[in-house]
């Protein structure tokens, strides 16, 4: 896995964690968020390579949908 990759992952699990405090839900364990944030980086690259947009927003608005 590249560089930049596990800086996004790193990232996803950032926002994650984030979206858990913020809707006051209990933080799963590490391996859940990294597994998630895995499976949202995938999401983002997919749909960046489809639309041609910031792999990077992409994950920020998938976060978002995935605790709504």
């Amino acid at each position: 896995m590249g560089f930049i990759r596990q800086q996004e992952e790193r990232l996803a699990v950032r926002f994650l964690g984030w979206q858990y405090q913020r809707l006051n839900r209990p933080l799963p364990d590490e391996a859940e968020l990294e597994q998630q944030a895995r499976k949202i980086v995938d999401e983002a690259h997919r749909i960046g390579r489809e639309r041609g947009r910031n792999v990077i927003a992409i994950i920020k608005e998938l976060i978002a949908d995935y605790k709504k």
